[in-house]
């Protein structure tokens, strides 16, 4: 890569995916009150799509304006079930209601990405993944939040499928990194097309 592109986050596994891919990479985390946006935008008119691209070009934004000449990038994902956005489980017990809320059904989630420089927004996208849950038993909730742990809390769905949470599923319709939160084929497409890595 040419320069250096600060991740607008403290994510240790968004900068290692990135890393992973080949990239130089800064992490510097945007220090926004997400859950402050998300609250003045619930409502009709933005959907998940929306606010996660918001969110992303939130963060993308907050670092661009310390760095200028820099390019960021901001990422954020929306997980919604029967047009309801979820947020992260404060504790194993809200974590523990929301994979029953979630047994069963299909969710989805939406990961936006958005690249700024000198605080104006050159790109954004969003990819979508859908992920249908087999019917959970409770005992077998209870056995697998003990055996994933505190990563739980980590997570809008309360799983991470590269983990044990992928024992939680039946079907996913999406690619990987859409699902891990950081689209990198559209990424990847996007810093080639703007000369940012080698073509």
């Amino acid at each position: 890569m040419k320069k250096t592109l600060i991740l607008a986050s403290a994510s240790p596994w968004r900068c290692a995916m990135l890393e992973q891919a080949g990239l130089s990479v800064l992490a510097e985390p945007a220090n926004i009150d997400e859950r402050a946006i998300d609250t003045a935008l619930e409502g009709p008119g933005t959907g998940p799509d929306d606010l996660a691209l918001i969110l992303a070009e939130a963060k993308a934004m907050a670092v661009s304006e310390r760095h200028p000449d820099a390019l960021v990038l901001g990422a954020d994902q929306v997980l919604s079930l029967e047009g309801e956005t979820l947020h992260k489980s404060r504790d194993f017990e809200e974590a523990r209601r929301r994979l029953l809320q979630l047994s069963g059904k299909t969710h989805r989630l939406n990961s936006g990405l958005a690249l700024c420089r000198g605080g104006k927004t050159l790109w954004r996208h969003v990819s979508v993944a859908e992920m249908t849950m087999r019917d959970l038993d409770p005992g077998f909730i209870g056995r697998y939040l003990a055996l994933a742990g505190q990563a739980v809390l980590g997570s809008v769905g309360a799983y991470q499928i590269e983990g044990p949470g992928i024992q939680l599923f039946e079907r996913i319709d999406g690619d990987y990194w859409t699902i891990v939160g950081l689209p990198l084929l559209p990424l990847l497409t996007q810093l080639r097309a703007m000369g940012a890595i080698d073509d």
